[in-house]
């Protein structure tokens, strides 16, 4: 009689037909590397950290991290500014290649991606991050952090981005604000790491780019208050009101803003831009007001250079029939540029 094996199946003396090992073997070298990274966060182990780039941010984020007694090695170009850091329990790195190579997780620091780049794309050191983790907290471009993690596929190594929203005396707080998109399991795997970094540090995507853009939009909304406001203190002082007295009836208007932006965006969100029982307030009644503004200005000799920017939506919303329209209804002539 023939006896006739599958492929890969072996016989031996006294057993059954059985596969190949190597894939059982696989699975579970897999599930105890899994097992292992859940295990060192539950019992306590630190990883080993490098930060590169430590300005004003990246040494708040080291110091938040040896608060935190993870084993952390610093570099900055100028050494001079990295050294402070070593009185707290630091190695201060020579090179970038030291710093890379001493570490799990490296987190960079720098002005912006092309700093990274020029960093990390030498040829030693980017055979050295192979293996480990890369944490890029620069700020830049959704598309550079996607270019970003794409390299560091290719290289072996993996790739989280970060925006971080906050002031460096936030780092390490439980307001600090980080937002981190990427490789969801990579953050979850260091997740201490992130804690220590912050209290109200968030994965917000697996698109490595997801941080980025949610750092702009938000931008966006933080420069219209602040651009906003250095116009009031400019119509302000033309008017010879006491900026102390500007402050204090902000600080009582302020709540009315906050609940426009919330309905405007979820108006928006819902496509809800026809002035209806629920509408705050409509474009006219905001298009009159700001006429009023812009007769205060001219007679002033206010500069009108970021307001005129306003009145450029209003018109191309009203020439669109929408003068009646929900304020959400601007966000129609917002998206693309005319």
């Amino acid at each position: 009689m023939l006896l006739s094996l599958p492929p890969g199946d072996y016989l031996r003396p006294g057993s059954y037909c059985v596969p190949p090992i190597s894939p059982y073997l696989h699975d579970v070298a897999t599930d105890v590397a899994s097992w292992r990274r859940q295990l060192i966060w539950r019992v306590g182990m630190k990883r080993s950290i490098a930060v590169l780039g430590t300005g004003r941010m990246g040494s708040a984020l080291a110091r938040a991290l040896l608060a935190s007694d993870h084993r952390m090695t610093v570099w900055n170009r100028t050494k001079d500014k990295a050294e402070p850091l070593a009185l707290l329990g630091a190695t201060v790195a020579s090179s970038a290649l030291e710093a890379v190579t001493s570490a799990e997780v490296i987190i960079v620091n720098v002005s912006d991606y092309k700093a990274t780049a020029g960093i990390l794309r030498d040829d030693a050191v980017a055979s050295a991050v192979r293996g480990k983790l890369i944490v890029d907290l620069t700020s830049g471009t959704p598309q550079g952090a996607r270019d970003a993690a794409e390299w560091c596929g290719r290289h072996g190594a993996g790739y989280l981005d970060g925006a971080i929203m906050a002031t460096p005396d936030f780092i390490g707080t439980d307001a600090g604000t980080i937002l981190v998109s990427g490789q969801g399991q990579a953050f979850r795997d260091n997740e201490a790491v992130f804690r220590a970094l912050g209290g109200n540090v968030q994965h917000v995507g697996q698109d490595p780019g997801r941080a980025n853009a949610l750092d702009s939009a938000l931008l966006a909304l933080m420069w219209g208050a602040l651009f906003g406001a250095l116009n009031a203190i400019a119509v302000s002082q033309a008017e010879d009101i006491d900026l102390g007295e500007l402050s204090r009836q902000w600080t009582a208007t302020a709540p009315v803003v906050e609940g426009l932006v919330t309905d405007l965006i979820k108006r928006t969100d819902a496509g809800r831009f026809a002035s209806d029982e629920e509408t705050l307030s409509s474009i006219s009644i905001h298009h009159s007001a700001f006429q009023h503004l812009l007769e205060l200005m001219d007679a002033r000799g206010i500069d009108r250079a970021v307001v005129d920017g306003y009145g450029f939506f209003f018109q191309r919303a009203i020439a669109a029939g929408q003068l009646h329209g929900d304020f959400a209804a601007l966000s129609q002539f917002m998206g693309k540029a005319a």
